[in-house]
């Protein structure tokens, strides 16, 4: 069965194709960094505007990489939310008048049911259950997943996520936007133990986070300095020294807690080098392993949209799938909404 998969939540374009007898067949990806850090931030209307510009011709070099024509294809699986309901609005337009046309079957994907899935394209792959740590721009929360669809909230932040907090830290150190990258890469020439930064809900008890605060101590420390670019590096590396140790210990809990051994780490912030060190070494301690995606699908992706695509009509086969009559976007969309498959 080949899914095509069409990624338009937000600031990237992607666009996959899935066998679920061969794998990824291709996959292409645009993204829209430049265009946005003019403004510092993401502006939903010009979103909206650079996918229409993208998701056709990327389809085509998607198809022309893997030697598939549309007649090929077997099911479309779009990001149906949550996300910027602009951006949204074009892959699930699109991803339905192709399933029309071409009278197959269309599904509309959770976007962070694809993240909590991409791990399952890497080698290894973890088997279910497992322990996911989503950490991203817009999310942060750890999930126990038993099975395709079966999801369950062990904690979550209360306020900004990490990767919010990271751009956010990265604008204070005037290392524009977005600043997550740029923010890691400056605290490798970081000083250990220059400045000590708190570890917000470390010992709460429960197995949610919290950024907000850490932001402003950040906040309130740069006004108390001299900017020089070894002061800022100083001030990066304590700011990533918390946010890891809190993940960290907070992932740990849940894999304790839990019972399994297990973790996945998925999103952005997935692909920050001293996260991974950390948990790879507190989970080797504790008889645990950690799977994450391939550095190219820690971001939003098209791949992973058409792999929980193949993976749901898989799961699913009961379902009477069928060409899109209509579409709807969910801006906001809990994963606790998600139809269930049956577990095997």
């Amino acid at each position: 069965m080949l899914v095509l998969g069409i990624e338009t939540s937000c600031d990237e374009t992607g666009i996959a194709l899935f066998d679920t007898e061969r794998g990824l067949l291709s996959h292409a990806l645009y993204s829209q960094v430049e265009m946005h850090s003019e403004y510092g931030g993401v502006v939903p209307e010009l979103a909206s505007r650079d996918h229409i510009r993208r998701v056709l011709p990327l389809i085509k070099q998607t198809l022309a990489a893997a030697k598939r024509d549309l007649q090929q294809i077997n099911a479309i699986a779009y990001t149906q939310g949550p996300g910027l309901a602009g951006a949204l609005l074009v892959g699930a337009s699109i991803g339905a008048a192709m399933s029309f046309a071409l009278k197959i079957p269309a599904l509309g994907i959770h976007h962070l049911e694809g993240h909590l899935l991409s791990p399952l394209l890497s080698t290894p792959a973890p088997n279910f259950p497992f322990i996911a740590l989503l950490v991203s721009g817009g999310h942060t929360q750890l999930m126990q997943v038993d099975a395709v669809g079966h999801y369950r909230l062990l904690g979550e932040t209360v306020d900004d996520a990490a990767g919010e907090a990271f751009d956010k830290t990265a604008k204070l150190l005037e290392l524009g936007y977005p600043g997550g990258a740029a923010l890691s890469k400056l605290a490798r020439r970081g000083r250990p133990g220059q400045f000590k930064l708190p570890r917000p809900m470390l010992n709460s008890g429960d197995l949610n986070f919290s950024f907000s605060g850490l932001k402003t101590a950040v906040l309130t420390l740069v006004s108390k300095q001299e900017l020089t670019e070894q002061t800022r590096a100083d001030i990066a590396l304590a700011f990533q020294d918390a946010v890891v140790e809190v993940l960290t210990q907070k992932s740990l809990a849940a894999l304790s807690q839990s019972g399994l051994t297990q973790l996945v780490v998925a999103g952005g912030v997935g692909a920050n080098e001293q996260l991974r060190e950390s948990l790879d070494y507190k989970a080797a301690l504790k008889g645990a392993a950690v799977f994450y995606p391939e550095l190219e699908f820690c971001t939003d992706n098209g791949a992973m949209i058409a792999f929980a695509g193949a993976m749901r009509l898989q799961a699913m086969p009961e379902k009477n799938w069928q060409p899109a009559g209509s579409f709807t976007v969910k801006a906001r969309w809990g994963l606790e909404m998600l139809e269930k498959p049956e577990a095997n």
